[in-house]
């Protein structure tokens, strides 16, 4: 019976349990993590918190498979499935097609690609530049709260968008509704879910921040030359591309990020399913670890680098400062790349 329902509906043989697995992981903690929050036990909210947290993070690898038709033969129940799930981390208000068609970008044309330039808002806006950067000193993810706010807004922002306003509002109205009866029922309940995303968010960022210094192009101002100049350009993939694993001696920690960190490995085979990265990384790397920035070097840099962050830093793109920054615990990264946020 599992064989056949496997046979018959997921891609890859021996995808059916780990994925399964992981929708029920996801649904159990984003549910039930919202069940203790709504207990109103200091203890159990606390808990609660800290389980929805988890719950929209492992949704959010969840739609970046799908996103790559990694988990179901037919791209339609990929993109079901990616749809639905994008209820749970809060980026429902875009649509998944655009999610899906901004992330291509970033694997064919081998470039951060970005439709609204938020550093371009802030360099001409000093008071609220001061804001942004005073609350990414404080590890609040300010840029990802402009990146999800512009998303909401994006069909009345921008014109080729405008033929999602209906749903946009609709989407809006059902967001903000569960969130106000949500604030009514318990103020606290309200600071926990805010919480639960600051954390998602923050986590997501986290692992987006070092994977590549590819240098971000702005879609509506680059010509396309500058859009498609690393297009198919497998060697400048992999140069620009690095593996930010959780643990290279503890591999079950990977699974926190359902092996998200296996990043070289998934940009050599964009489909190959999160549960058979790992393999798949030792099977191009072996005991080489050149390509793996250590866990301890990651934390040195998000911290070092989380004000100079807002803005970036373009020397890194070039050369190899970015590796050398990196293994120094020094590297500046980017912000405001979330897949979740086709913008």
């Amino acid at each position: 019976m599992i064989n056949s329902i496997e046979k018959t509906w997921f891609r890859y043989q021996g995808s059916l349990r780990p994925n399964i697995s992981a929708l029920l992981y996801c649904a159990l903690t984003y549910f039930g993590g919202a069940a203790l929050i709504l207990s109103l036990n200091s203890v159990l909210m606390a808990i609660g918190t800290f389980a929805m947290a988890h719950g929209m993070i492992i949704a959010s690898y969840m739609i970046h498979d799908c996103g790559h038709n990694a988990l179901f033969k037919s791209p339609h129940h990929n993109a079901a499935l990616g749809s639905a799930l994008n209820w749970l981390t809060g980026g429902c208000y875009g649509m998944y097609g655009d999610l899906r068609t901004n992330h291509m970008h970033h694997h064919v044309d081998n470039a951060d690609v970005m439709t609204f330039d938020y550093r371009g808002y802030l360099a001409s806006h000093p008071v609220q530049r001061k804001i942004v950067e005073v609350l990414e000193w404080l590890y609040v993810p300010a840029v990802e709260f402009i990146m999800h706010g512009v998303l909401m807004l994006a069909p009345f922002i921008f014109k080729e968008k405008k033929d999602q306003r209906f749903r946009a509002v609709k989407v809006i109205a059902i967001r903000f509704s569960l969130l106000l009866a949500l604030f009514l029922y318990s103020p606290m309940a309200y600071v926990c879910y805010l919480l639960a995303y600051v954390i998602m968010l923050t986590v997501l960022r986290f692992m987006d921040a070092l994977q590549h210094n590819y240098g971000v192009v702005l879609a509506l101002v680059a010509d396309n030359a500058e859009l498609t100049k690393h297009r198919g350009d497998r060697d400048y993939e992999e140069s620009h591309t690095f593996s930010n694993l959780i643990s290279a001696r503890h591999p079950w920690l990977n699974l926190l990020t359902l092996n998200f960190g296996y990043h070289n490995a998934h940009h050599t085979r964009p489909t190959t399913p999160w549960h058979a990265l790992p393999k798949l990384h030792q099977a191009l790397y072996g005991t080489d670890t050149s390509v793996v920035i250590p866990f301890r070097k990651q934390l040195s840099s998000f911290h070092k680098g989380r004000v100079a962050r807002v803005f970036g830093d373009d020397s890194e793109t070039q050369g190899d400062r970015f590796a050398q920054r990196l293994q120094s615990g020094s590297a500046v990264g980017v912000s405001g790349v979330s897949f979740l946020t086709p913008l």
